[in-house]
């Protein structure tokens, strides 16, 4: 793996957290969210590992999937792999 910029690890972490809200919220009404905290840790020294937590509370009467953010973590995982791929 090339040497990333602080530039780069700063727009990797930024696409992490976009693409895992996107996800989010192409799957649920922002009505039912009540509550998201998105959290992108990354550790860059003989590789590139990525910690994406995510913390979402829906309004009680959402019908959700409670699986949503480990797919939107999935999702934003493969973004990345995208991201380094094409730079």
């Amino acid at each position: 793996m090339r040497k990333l910029s602080d530039q780069e690890l700063d727009e990797i972490s930024e696409l992490a957290a976009k693409s895992a809200e996107n996800f989010i919220y192409s799957k649920v009404s922002k009505k039912e969210v009540t509550d998201l905290d998105i959290k992108v840790s990354l550790d860059y020294h003989t590789g590139l590992d990525v910690d994406i937590l995510i913390d979402i509370q829906f309004d009680p009467l959402s019908q959700a999937d409670k699986n949503i953010a480990d797919e939107a973590a999935a999702h934003a995982i493969e973004e990345i792999d995208n991201y380094l791929a094409d730079n």
